[in-house]
Parts: structure tokens; sequence; C-alpha cells
């Protein structure tokens, strides 16, 4: 025969050997990486309600703030450690002749994730061995959820690193376990420092709840690895603390309390509809591996750890009082390791599937964008071009050569991948991590400008700070939100103080922000109307800018 076939004895044909070795692979996988994890980190403005607080603290920390206590303005709360945002600053002081400040700090996004995906790719190998730590990092980075928050300014990026650290850390314990204490430990500290307590309780629980249920986990080594680890995690549990404690007591208090007190709703209904999307691909094949697998699921250690960590993961962050799809980060990271171990097993048909709804998918996804881009180019389909004009409120082309070639790059990389691809299993998954970095490229070149018009708040704050008068006392605010307060910090060094209803306004400048549907407050006679503005696309928020006359 001209190849050679081998079988799995389970009435399936495995994956023809491959024609290109390992270091191509390899270098074909890095480059994917690459597009997918820098395309969308620099070009736009900080977007509400994920980036704002972020580059407000990223600002104060630059201009002279504190670098312990990450305290966004408008707010008097702490929300989270400042590990994110200290590396946030540190790129945006980095590459500030280069970049804005707001481009620049979210280029730290970008190196959490390059070392998530690093460290998916090894939990792949550990568990399954050579070759699958690649599918096992296609498949996470072609979840539909991970893209968006991959590139947004959110100290869950970091979290997402520190989680996948520990997990591994577990994964490697039995086999290097000196080099698992000190991952375990940072795993820990990194998720700790990021946003709080539910990262490293995740790790912790996971940990311990091991040994109690299975003999496999109650060795003398995976003792020293959590004795050890723990010694590891002591600077990073300790330092923050104690110095956020000496510099603002009240506050660390408060978001300590906050932290132990968030426990105690249930949310799990919401997850679980949640990663019917937000976990694909990985969720169904996740599922299809427990069913394959089911006779060792109790029986494997790394079966017993993937599924420790996922049902510790889904009761923590159930339990939560705040709740939203980036909470459902950890739950990607033992999907996705089983989902690459799984993937070998699955019928040939299940797999075709797989394929066929990938290339379906993403090819009417990139169709349409490729179509709305042209609708605003030259005008035609009408009605097209006039909806993407309303919801983005500009009607500039925004013509980009650089954009454009990257575009057509994208798209005839993915036409290749998708014809010269083979039918096999692993194929399929390939075809789906290739799809969604299209998909979100050609997002990114060719309606980056549209997306950040609607998005943005860049026009109207700075609108609002050239209609400011020369000198001036400070400017109150009414039911102005958190994002809208950070963002004018950002745009304006403005700190709006807010006054509730029955309290005396002492500022002369008063900026109220109006919600469509509901009634204008007038702030009185004494207050003239200077400057009234809104986004161009936004159709339910407006603000009005008075001034206080005698």
């Amino acid at each position: 025969m001209a190849f050679e076939l081998e079988h799995d004895w389970q009435a399936n044909l495995a994956t023809p050997r491959a024609r290109i070795g390992e270091s191509v692979k390899t270098s074909l996988l890095i480059v994917l990486c690459i597009v997918w994890v820098c395309l969308g980190l620099i070009g736009h403005g900080p977007w509400k309600p994920d980036e704002s607080q972020t580059i407000s603290i990223v600002k104060s920390m630059l201009g002279g703030g504190s670098l312990i206590v990450p305290v966004a303005a408008g707010q008097s709360t702490i929300e989270n450690p400042p590990l994110y945002y200290l590396s946030a600053a540190a790129m945006a002081k980095l590459f500030s002749p280069l970049l804005p400040m707001h481009d620049g700090a979210r280029l730290a996004s970008g190196i959490w994730m390059a070392m998530t995906l690093l460290i998916v790719g090894m939990i792949g190998r550990e568990f399954w061995g050579l070759g699958v730590g690649r599918q096992t990092t296609f498949i996470f980075i072609g979840s539909l959820g991970l893209v968006l928050t991959a590139h947004l300014l959110m100290p869950q990026v970091a979290a997402l690193s520190g989680l996948a650290m520990g997990l591994y850390a577990l994964a490697l314990a039995k086999r290097r376990p000196f080099r698992a204490s000190a991952l375990l430990g940072s795993g820990v500290g990194i998720s700790f420092l990021a946003t709080g307590l539910v990262g490293p309780a995740i790790i912790v629980a996971t940990s311990l709840l091991l040994p109690a249920i299975f003999a496999a986990w109650r060795t003398k080594s995976y003792a020293i690895v959590c004795g050890l680890g723990a010694l590891f995690a002591a600077p990073w549990l300790v330092i923050w603390p104690i110095l956020c404690w000496q510099a603002a007591p009240e506050l660390f208090g408060h978001w300590w309390q906050m932290n132990v007190s968030a426990f105690g709703a249930s949310h799990y209904f919401y997850f679980l509809r949640t990663l019917g999307w937000f976990a694909l691909p990985a969720l169904p094949l996740a599922i299809w591996g427990l069913w394959r697998y089911r006779v060792y699921l109790l029986q494997k250690p790394k079966f017993q750890l993937l599924i420790c960590f996922f049902v510790v993961s889904l009761v923590l962050i159930g339990f939560g009082k705040d709740y939203g799809e980036t909470d459902a980060l950890p739950l990607l990271l033992p999907l996705a390791a089983l989902a690459g171990g799984s993937v070998e097993t699955l019928k040939r048909g299940a797999a075709g599937l797989l394929n066929w709804f990938a290339l379906m998918l993403f090819g009417t996804l990139g169709f349409l964008i490729w179509l709305g881009w042209f609708a605003m180019m030259t005008g035609w389909p009408v009605k097209l071009a006039k909806r993407m004009q309303i919801l983005s409120g500009t009607t500039d082309d925004h013509f980009s050569w650089i954009a454009f070639v990257l575009a057509i790059a994208v798209t005839t990389i993915w036409l290749l991948v998708i014809n010269n691809a083979k039918h096999s299993n692993r194929a399929a998954v390939t075809d789906w991590a290739v799809g969604i970095t299209m998909a979100w490229s050609l997002l990114m070149t060719l309606w980056l400008p549209w997306i950040d018009s609607a998005k943005s708040y860049q026009g109207v704050m700075t609108s609002l700070e050239a209609a400011l008068p020369k000198k001036y006392a400070c400017v109150g605010s009414r039911n102005l939100g958190a994002s809208q307060t950070a963002l004018l910090y950002y745009y304006t060094d403005i700190r709006a103080q807010p006054f509730e209803a029955t309290e005396h306004l002492n500022c002369d400048l008063y900026l109220i922000q109006d919600e469509r549907g509901e009634k204008k407050i007038m702030p009185g006679k004494h207050w003239k109307l200077i400057w009234k503005g809104k986004r161009v696309a936004e159709r339910r928020e407006s603000f009005r800018l008075f001034r206080h006359v005698n």
C-alpha cells in the first residue's frame, strides 16, 4: 500500500501519518498563536465596561498614584489587587514613545495570554503525550468566549494564566514534584494578585480534594508538592496585603470583607447555559471524552484532576454574587485539556460534522465581514451601508492599505488551509482554530475603526473638555456611571465628584448623565447649561454640563 494506517480497535481509522515534521507543525502553531494574540491589541480606545476602570488605574499609577492601592477614578474601593495593573502600566510606560497609553497597556494582555497558551499546550502534552499539546492549544484558542476577553484590558486575563499554571503544576506533580511545587505556588499567587480569592481558592480546593477522594493522590511526593507549593505561594499571598494594610487599612479591610462575603449566590444554571456557546468547540469534545473514557474516569489520575478542577471551578464561580461571561474562563482549562485528548477517538462522521460546522460558521462570518466592509466603502448594498453607518455613528470609509492587505492575507491563508486540509480528526480542530483566527483578524482589520467609533468615548469626552471654562473649582456629577467617570478622568484628567440628591453642590460645574426613558434632572435656576453631548452612535445615554451662576 502507498500509505500505512493504524487501527484503534474501536471501529475507527486513525489519522494518517503526517507528511510534515513536528518542527513545521510547531512553527505553524506559533504563527497562528501570534496572529491570534496580536491582532486587536492596539488601534482602538478603551471600551466600557471592561477596560474603563483598568485604564483609569493605569493612568493614576503612571501619574504618581499609589502602586499598591489600585482605585479607579470615581471609586472609593479596591476591586482587584494590583498585579495586572502594574504589568499594564509597565507596558504603557515602555511603549509610551510609540503607542498611546491604552494601546501600550493592552499589550500586557497579549503577554499574559501568550503565557497561558504556552501552559495550555504543556498541559495537553503532559496529559496525553507528544503532539496533543498542539491540539489542546488549537481547541483553547478556538473557544468562542475567549477571543474578545483575551484582547481587553482585564485582570481576568492574568488570573487565567495563574489558574493554568496551577492546573499544569498538579498535572506535573507526580513526574516533576519540585518543579510542580514552584509552579503551584506561583499559580496561586498570580491568580490571587490578579483578581482576589476565587482563583487561588480553585487551585487550593482542587489540591486538597484530590487526596481526600482518590487514593492515587495520597502519596508522600504529592504531600511534598503541596507543602512546598504553600511556601512558594506565601510571599505572593502575604506581601501585598501587608503593604496595602499599611497604606490604606480601611480600603484593604473593605476589599477583604467584600471578597470573603462574595460567596452565597447560586448562578450555576447561568454558567451551564453560557458554556453552550462560550466553550465551543471544547465542550462537545470534552463530553465525548467523558463518554469515551467513562470506564477510567475515576481510576486514572488525569481524569480525576480534570473533573475535580472543573467541578470546583463551577462551584466557586457559581457561588459568586457578581457573575458574567468572563467568570467562566476557568472552566475552559479542564474542558480544553480533556478535549485535546479526545479528538483522535471521535468517529469519522462526528469529526466531519465538526469540520463542516466550522467551515460554514467562519466562512459565513468572513463573508459578512467582507460584505459589510464593501458596503461602507462603496455604499452598496444601500440598506446595509446605511445600517452600518447608523450602528457605527460615522460615514467615513476609514480605508487603510495595511489593514486591507492583512485582511486579504488572512482570508487567503484560510482558503488555502480549508482547500488543502485532510479529512481527519485533527484537521477539524485545526480548521476551527484557523477559522476563528480568520474571523477575528477580519474584524480587527476591516471593521475596527467603525467598532471603535461606536464604542469609544474619546469624542464626547474631548468635546466636553473643550467646553470647560478656563477656571473652575471642581466638577460635580449626577448619575454618572462608573465607566463614564473613569473614562472622563482618562481623557480629560477630570475627577468628577458624585453627589447625592439631598446634598449641597459645592462644585461650580455640574455634569449630569441622562438615560432615555427617564425624567431629566434640572439642577435649578442658578445653573446654566454650557454643553451637552453624546456619543454619535449612542441611543440611550447623553450628558449635560452646567455652570453655577450667581
